[in-house]
């Protein structure tokens, strides 16, 4: 069992269009709305490739029904924390390229009350859990120790804990030494101050966060795989080229893969590539079945730290 928490939860509507003109009337060709928030892409993830999942989420408003609905044939077991105000809609415009525009609303705001609410119920959710996996922005309200306080409740309980977040979230959640972090390229580049151009970069950036107490610190590159840092050693996992139709998930779906796969080491990388590879192949957010997913695909090496970064990070 592995238990999600998304303090903001959304719906996710997307509109298919031919290209995105700014300050034009632009016609969508298809649209479909999902269940969203990383924290519930990495349970439907995980439910899609036959693993158990709990996802705790604050829902609020006719918005908050539809989402609660739309989630309920998925297989996830999921934990409603009532709140006054409405969950928050979020709109993508995916163009045939695969570049994706996303607007995200900031969300309601919580009351002290409410975001306590989150907490204790997420804590509860936890019997029997292996892992507990934060995920995402934190609404307005809620406290920005929210998951430094799940680190350490999580672990009270016989979690281990999954962080993946960003911004001053992130940075006051990692104090608390997290089991496992996924920051992409640019959120590590904000977190250790450091430009990072190469995968050499990128490893001495992670070393630094798993020297302050995070067992395992995976980066996510785009187009360039993934980095794995723990204790043992770093890791670089590629896959071919592949027909991107959304990114929309496909971060989410890495973390899934990655605590499908124990959330440690190689072994885990290559899975968390493979989840993501796939999702980013599919439209909208969608993720992978079992048959969709090919292990065998990805290559997992070390490290080669004189390797250019395509996409490189740089501090704000």
């Amino acid at each position: 069992m592995i238990v999600t928490l998304t303090p903001n939860p959304s719906l996710d509507r997307t509109l298919h269009i031919a290209q995105l003109r700014r300050g034009e009337v632009v016609r969508a060709t298809s649209a479909r709305v999902d269940p969203g928030g990383k924290g519930i892409n990495v349970a439907l993830a995980l439910t899609s490739t036959g693993h158990r999942a709990r996802a705790v989420l604050p829902l609020g408003g006719s918005e908050g029904t539809q989402l609660s609905d739309a989630i309920a044939d998925s297989g996830i077991e999921v934990v409603g924390v009532p709140i006054a105000s409405a969950v928050r809609t979020n709109m993508s415009l995916a163009e045939p390229d695969g570049t994706v525009t996303k607007i995200n609303d900031p969300g309601p705001e919580l009351t002290p009350g409410e975001a306590g609410a989150l907490t204790r119920s997420t804590v509860a959710a936890l019997d029997g859990a292996a892992w507990l996996a934060g995920c995402g922005s934190l609404p307005p309200g809620a406290p920005q120790a929210l998951y430094a306080e799940l680190v350490e409740q999580g672990h009270q309980a016989g979690a281990q804990v999954a962080i993946d977040a960003s911004g001053v979230a992130l940075a006051v959640g990692i104090e608390a030494g997290p089991d496992l972090i996924k920051p992409n390229v640019h959120e590590l580049a904000e977190l250790t101050n450091r430009k990072l151009r190469r995968i050499g970069d990128v490893v001495d950036a992670a070393t630094r966060l798993h020297d302050k107490g995070i067992a395992t610190v995976v980066v996510s590159l785009g187009a360039d795989g993934a980095v794995l840092v723990d204790g043992a050693g770093a890791w670089c996992a590629t896959t071919p080229p592949i027909t991107v139709r959304s990114t929309v998930g496909a971060g989410d779906a890495l973390v899934a893969g990655l605590l499908a796969a124990g959330g440690q080491g190689p072994t885990a990388l290559r899975s968390g590539v493979a989840y993501g590879s796939a999702a980013a192949q599919l439209p909208g957010t969608q993720f992978p079945s079992p048959d969709q997913l090919h292990l065998d695909a990805v290559t997992v090496v070390e490290a080669d730290p004189d390797r250019i970064l395509s996409e490189p990070g740089a501090p704000r």
